[in-house]
């Protein structure tokens, strides 16, 4: 969980940028948008709304020309001729100044405006000689609407902009911080809002990878907790029942109350079995919390399985026919070049587990089997007793640690019901695992667990 995860583009996903993308994104909308909306504002307000000013400018103008083209030097003195001139001139809008060869000025006409330099210059030559000269000045357009509209493409722009980034940055960013506050308050349950930010959409994935995460963990450890007390009370119980019995039957020996050494011999019979008992209890809650430490972690080496298992069934056989029961063992010894990595020290451990269930199951004159065998890359191994089985309630819960499916717990196997428990995690720690049924319905368990020949690395017991 705690691992980065990657942010990945698929179908209906919305492409993410970088955040340098957006700023250059939006550089060149504060800079191409007012310019283009200048330019359209102009050419509108040019051929659309002053299309009857810029035809009567031209009309002035053409006029004006062909006046001072049909005229010469002495009439530019002329009053009538410079009003005609003066009118024509205001009319259109445009400034004529009128010079002698000398570059005296003459006729000053029309609006001159602050051009500095004539738009058009009509030279009068007669004879060879240059009597003089007509400069036009057309007035320099200076269009207001064109330049409001760009101020306001700008300010839209940068709106836009501070708006965008509101959106993809910084309310994602308020509501990172605002969960961030959550989960300091215990509060896991949180949603944030996309972006198309691919930094802000990192961060957003690994927020909700770590609530996640936080939230398995708190109900891990609800989980946990719930097992520590009913842990605690399970050892409380099995402590009690053989303590208590101990109790009685030393008190009556200290008293003296029995002069029957057969008596006697039942009693320090029954403070021997009691004393096992404790024995086992213990040895079962010292291996569990060995294998719920987190330092707990497995040593692997090469195992052979065949010497393995004959070893054991060869160990509990003296076990078996104490109660009168025998082990037969099913599986080739000599079969050295079969070895598995694996933790020797636990794998005996678990399959030890099972034998002993199968014998304490195993009736006078009963039989457990024991056997393995290779198939498709992995050792299967089977221990089969011809005990009473499982009740069906019963089998879904037979690994659960503490269960032993009597609602007492005062049976005579000793134990605190972590055999089988032990035993399976220990299996499916080497990646293997361990399953159980009933033989048939008269009876009869069979437990059938299976470790792979190549193990990769091995997972920790928790």
């Amino acid at each position: 969980m705690g691992h980065r995860l990657p942010v990945r583009g698929g179908a209906g996903m919305k492409p993410r940028l970088r955040i340098r993308q957006w700023m250059i994104i939006g550089m060149l909308i504060v800079i191409v948008m007012p310019r283009l909306l200048f330019e359209l504002s102009d050419l509108l307000d040019r051929y659309v709304f002053e299309s009857s000013l810029y035809e009567r400018q031209q009309a002035g103008l053409a006029e004006a020309i062909r006046n001072v083209n049909e005229s010469n030097a002495a009439q530019w003195t002329d009053s009538d001729w410079q009003a005609s001139l003066q009118s024509t001139a205001k009319q259109a809008g445009i400034g004529i100044v009128l010079q002698d060869g000398s570059g005296r000025e003459i006729v000053l006409a029309g609006p001159i405006g602050t051009e500095e330099s004539a738009t058009r210059q009509i030279n009068i030559v007669e004879q060879g000689e240059l009597q003089g000269k007509a400069l036009i000045f057309l007035p320099q357009r200076k269009s207001e609407v064109a330049t409001v509209c760009a101020i306001i493409a700008a300010i839209a722009a940068i709106l836009f902009i501070a708006w965008k980034i509101g959106q993809v940055v910084v309310k994602p960013l308020e509501a990172m911080s605002a969960a961030a506050r959550r989960i300091a308050d215990g509060d896991l349950d949180f949603h944030l809002p996309e972006s198309s930010v691919l930094e802000v959409t990192t961060v957003r994935s690994a927020f909700h990878a770590m609530g996640s995460s936080l939230r398995e963990s708190l109900i891990r450890e609800s989980e946990l907790q719930e097992e520590r007390r009913f842990f605690i009370g399970a050892i409380a119980h099995d402590l009690r029942t053989p303590l208590f019995m101990l109790r009685g039957c030393l008190a009556w020996l200290e008293k003296g109350k029995t002069d029957n050494p057969e008596k006697t011999a039942r009693y320090l019979s029954i403070c021997t079995k009691k004393a096992e008992s404790l024995e086992r209890l213990v040895s079962d809650l010292f291996s569990f919390t060995k294998l719920e430490s987190i330092e707990q972690t497995l040593r692997p080496e090469p195992v052979v399985p065949g010497r393995l298992f004959a070893d054991l069934a060869e160990e509990y056989s003296p076990v078996a026919k104490a109660k009168g029961a025998e082990i037969h063992f099913e599986g080739d010894v000599q079969r050295g070049d079969i070895t598995v990595q694996g933790d020797s020290h636990l794998l005996r451990r678990a399959v030890s587990n099972l034998l002993d269930n199968a014998i304490r199951h195993t009736p006078a004159g009963g039989t457990t089997t024991f056997a393995w065998h290779l198939e498709d890359g992995r050792i299967v191994f089977t221990i089969e007793d011809t005990g009473p089985g499982i009740e069906v309630q019963d089998l879904p819960h037979v690994f659960e640690p503490f269960y032993r499916g009597d609602p007492s717990r005062n049976s005579e196997s000793g134990g605190v019901g972590l055999g089988l428990t032990i035993a399976r995690r220990i299996i499916r720690a080497h990646k293997g695992d361990l399953s159980v049924r009933n033989r048939s319905l008269s009876g009869g368990a069979i437990f059938t667990g299976w470790v792979p020949l190549t193990i990769g690395p091995l997972t920790n017991l928790n």
